[in-house]
């Protein structure tokens, strides 16, 4: 019996594409993460990029704190139910738990390992990487894989670009946001950004993976199963 999962959440173009970025996610995390290992205060690039973004929001603190709701777990969280409930009524059982998954992993990731591992702080915090970037890119990715990569269907796509631009532009607006309030650094914005993508390919991939072995007929993995074999005619009597 096949267990169906709906089509694959990254058809063979897109999953051709997905590991170089996978990898291009890793090795930004890994590079920015050495270069700022232990740090406690802004490089150059940072200070040039941070320092105006926070000297236009000085006073505003209460509009930032509203600015980067959407990249805090209990809204990002509630926004994966939305998108979940939305694959089930669609019949995509993996990408509902691709809106499950993504958010909490990238978070946990970020919260639980990376922060830790690399130590750079702002203001006695530990700042790298941006979970608040990390849970808001997790969901545009997320957005993204569901209503742009291939296989889809060319006549929605008019109807979908839209909600993805949307979605980008509230990421934009969270990482802004975390500068603004002093809580990171630019470069912990992007290591963020990287981790948030990063989740969500790995996550597609491996659900795709598993569909396949989920959905693959009884018999010796990787090949098709045995045909039932047809009994053997019957010749005249007297034959041998």
């Amino acid at each position: 019996m096949r267990v169906r999962l709906g089509r694959p959440l990254l058809g063979s173009t897109a999953r051709r594409r997905a590991g170089p970025t996978l990898a291009a996610c890793v090795i930004v995390v890994v590079a920015l993460g050495l270069l700022f290992n232990g740090q406690t205060r802004p490089d150059g690039f940072d200070n040039a990029v941070d320092s105006p973004v926070a000297a236009f929001f000085a006073g505003r603190r209460t509009l930032l704190l509203w600015l980067a709701l959407p990249g805090t777990i209990i809204p990002a969280v509630v926004l994966s139910t939305a998108i979940a409930a939305g694959c089930l009524t669609a019949r995509r059982v993996n990408g509902a738990v691709l809106a499950l998954t993504a958010v909490p992993a990238a978070t946990a990731l970020n919260d639980a390992l990376l922060k830790h591992l690399f130590h750079r702080t702002y203001l006695g915090q530990v700042a790298f990487p941006s979970g608040h970037t990390g849970a808001a890119t997790a969901l545009t990715a997320t957005l993204t894989v569901l209503l742009l990569a291939p296989p889809q269907r060319a006549r929605t796509r008019a109807a979908r670009v839209p909600v993805v631009a949307v979605a980008c532009v509230v990421t934009a607006v969270v990482a802004t946001a975390v500068i603004g309030l002093r809580w990171h650094y630019f470069t912990d914005c992007v290591a963020g950004a990287a981790v948030g993508v990063g989740t969500v390919l790995a996550l597609a991939l491996l659900l795709d993976l598993l569909a396949g072995v989920i959905g693959r007929p009884a018999g010796v993995a990787g090949e098709p199963a045995a045909k039932p074999a047809l009994p053997e005619p019957v010749g005249p009597a007297g034959d041998p």
